[in-house]
């Protein structure tokens, strides 16, 4: 039975990070920090041309789900992706779009 329950939140965390990165805004944040080793809210909605709260409201989901990390650099908060190979996951969705 203990097998059966880890496999069984394995798939939960998987199904929830992907769930976390399923929207436009946050592939697109996704791809913006894969670019960068880490990068402010101003800079990620500077560079989106999106609004600060949507920036934040977006960067919030991906941190509490276990995507990004932050830090703290002055009075900014610094967004790095959490594991490099993210940007894998997305490229191999790349395959399946015509």
């Amino acid at each position: 039975m203990a097998y059966r329950e880890n496999v069984s939140n394995d798939l939960e965390n998987y199904a929830n990070i992907l769930k976390a990165i399923a929207h436009p805004l946050r592939i697109a944040i996704i791809e913006l920090l894969d670019e960068k080793d880490g990068m402010s809210v101003t800079s990620i909605y500077e560079k989106l041309g999106i609004e600060q709260a949507v920036a934040s409201h977006h960067l919030g989901i991906l941190k509490n789900k276990g995507v990004l990390v932050s830090s703290r650099a002055g009075k900014n908060m610094i967004y790095q992706l959490r594991h490099k190979q993210i940007s894998q996951v997305l490229s191999s969705l790349e395959k399946f779009v015509d």
